[in-house]
C-alpha cells in the first residue's frame, strides 16, 4: 500500500498547550508508520505551505517531540492569514494542492480556531474539485473557548487557570496596601466577543466578598453608572476592589471601548487597552488610586501554570486527529465531549467542519450573574474542572523551565516561487 505523507500546521494566536496537540499528533503518526508516511509541518502556518516551506519532523529526536508536550508557543510557527472563498482565493487553493501533489501529501491537519476550520473545510472541497482529494481534519485550539460543539477548547483551561491565579495573587497585594495606597486593581484579559476568559477570573472566589468584585463581559453592554456604584460599594465594604475586564467590553452603543480602529488579517478589530479606560473612569469619578495590568501574551504562554486537564485534552485532540485520518474521515474535527460534572469526565467526539467554521460560542446569560458583574453557580460548575490539576514542565539548574526548540529542517523545494 502506498503511504501518503501528512501535513500539520498551526494557525492564529498560540496557546500554552498547542504544542501538546502537535506532540500527540506526531507521536501517534509515528506509532502508525505501517499505514502513514512522514509528518511535515508548515513553517508559520498556511503561509509557509504557500511558500512551500515545509518542515520535516522526521528529523526531530523522539525526546524533542515528547518535550513539545510541556513547551509553550507554536513550535513550527503560526500566522494570521485567512483564505477567502474558492472563487476569491482560487490561486491560493490551487497552490496548496500543487504543494500537496509535489510532496505526496494525503492528509492535512490544521490546528486552529473557527477561521482555521473554515480553511481546512475549503481545502478539502477544493482538492476534490481538482481531482486530488486530501483528507482534511481540523484540530481545535483557541484560548477564547468560543468554538461550537466542543465542550471546551484546548488552550482555554490553562489560560483560565492563569487568570484565576493572577487575580487572586494580585488582590492579596492590593488588600495589603489598600489602607494607604492603591484601592482598585484592574486586570485586562483577552476575549473579543466571548467572555469565557474574564469569567474564569471568578474562580478565584472561594466565598462571598472574595475578589474579583467586578467582572466585565463582552456579552453585557457596559453601564458606567452601575459599574462605578459597584466599585464604590466594594471599596467601602472591603477596603479595595479588584476588577477583571475582557478586552471586548462594549459601551451602550455597542462600540468596543478599546477599538484602535485597526483590523488584523482575519478582519477582526484589533483590541487592547481597555484596562486604562476603565481605570481612568474610576479615578475621575471616584478618585480612588488604582493600578491596572494587561495580561496579553502572558496569559497564553504561561505553560508553567498550565491545567493538567487542558494538557491532557490538547494531547488527546492531536492523537484523535490521526485516528480519524486512519478511519478515512475528512472534513471533520475531534472535539471534547463532557459526560459528567461530578466527578468530571470527558471523552473525544467528532464534529463536521462546516458546523464549526466561522462560528462563535458566547457565554450563556445563565452563566452571568443577574447584575451582570459576576458568574453564577452554573458557570462555576462548568469552569472549575477545566483548571484542575498541575502539569509542571521540568526545570533546569538555573531554576527555569526546560523548553525545547526544534531544528525545523525544511524540505527541498520542488516548485517555482508562488506569485498569487
Amino acid at each position: 500500500m502506498h503511504k501518503k505523507n501528512l501535513l500539520y500546521a498551526q494557525s492564529g494566536g498560540v496557546t500554552p498547550v498547542i504544542n501538546a496537540t502537535a506532540c500527540g499528533l506526531i507521536e501517534t503518526a509515528r506509532q502508525n508508520k505501517a499505514a502513514l508516511g512522514r509528518v511535515f509541518a508548515g513553517k508559520d502556518g498556511i503561509i509557509g505551505i504557500l511558500k512551500e516551506e515545509l518542515i520535516d519532523t522526521s528529523k526531530e529526536r523522539k525526546a524533542d517531540i515528547a518535550a513539545l508536550r510541556h513547551t509553550p508557543g507554536g513550535a513550527f510557527g503560526s500566522c494570521r492569514f485567512k483564505l477567502g472563498s474558492a472563487d476569491e482565493s482560487k490561486a491560493h487553493y490551487a497552490r496548496l494542492i500543487d504543494v500537496f501533489k509535489a510532496h505526496d501529501i494525503g492528509y492535512f491537519f490544521y490546528n486552529g480556531g473557527g477561521d482555521s476550520a473554515d480553511t481546512a473545510n475549503k481545502v478539502s472541497q477544493f482538492g476534490a474539485r481538482l481531482g486530488f482529494p486530501v483528507q482534511c481534519i481540523g484540530v481545535p485550539k483557541t484560548i477564547d473557548n468560543d468554538l461550537p460543539i466542543t465542550d471546551n477548547c484546548p488552550g482555554f483551561g490553562s489560560v483560565a487557570k492563569y487568570v484565576a491565579v493572577s487575580i487572586m495573587e494580585a488582590s492579596l497585594d492590593v488588600v495589603s496596601m489598600a489602607s494607604s495606597s492603591t484601592r482598585v486593581f484592574v486586570l485586562e484579559v483577552m476575549g473579543r466577543h466571548a467572555g469565557w476568559i474574564a469569567a474564569a477570573g471568578g474562580l478565584a472566589q472561594s466565598k462571598k466578598g472574595d475578589p474579583p468584585h467586578v467582572i466585565l463581559f463582552p456579552e453585557i453592554l457596559l453601564d458606567e453608572k452601575a459599574l462605578l456604584k459597584k466599585v464604590d460599594q466594594a471599596v467601602k465594604k472591603h477596603g479595595y476592589c479588584s476588577v477583571v475586564v475582557s478586552e471586548g467590553v462594549r459601551d451602550q452603543q455597542g462600540r468596543f471601548l478599546a477599538d484602535s480602529g485597526r483590523r488584523d488579517a482575519f478582519g477582526h478589530a484589533q483590541l487592547g487597552g481597555v484596562a486604562p479606560v476603565i481605570a481612568n473612569m474610576i479615578s475621575q469619578s471616584l478618585g480612588y488610586k488604582n493600578h491596572w495590568a494587561v495580561s496579553d501574551y502572558l496569559q497564553r504562554s504561561a505553560r508553567h501554570v498550565a491545567s493538567k486537564t487542558d494538557v491532557d485534552q490538547a494531547y488527546a485532540m492531536g492523537k484523535a486527529a490521526i485516528q480519524l485520518a486512519l478511519k478515512g474521515r475528512t472534513g471533520v474535527m475531534p472535539v471534547v465531549v463532557r459526560t459528567a460534572d461530578q466527578p468530571y469526565r470527558w471523552k473525544v467526539g467528532e464534529a463536521p467542519l462546516d458546523k464549526v467554521a466561522n462560528q462563535e460560542k458566547m457565554m450563556p446569560r445563565r452563566f452571568i450573574s443577574a447584575d451582570g458583574f459576576g458568574i453564577t453557580a452554573a458557570a462555576r460548575r462548568y469552569l472549575e474542572p477545566l483548571i484542575r490539576g498541575e502539569d509542571y514542565p521540568p526545570y533546569d539548574r538555573r531554576g527555569l523551565p526546560k523548553y525545547v526548540r526544534l531544528k525545523n529542517q525544511l524540505l527541498a523545494k520542488k516548485l517555482p516561487p508562488f506569485k498569487p
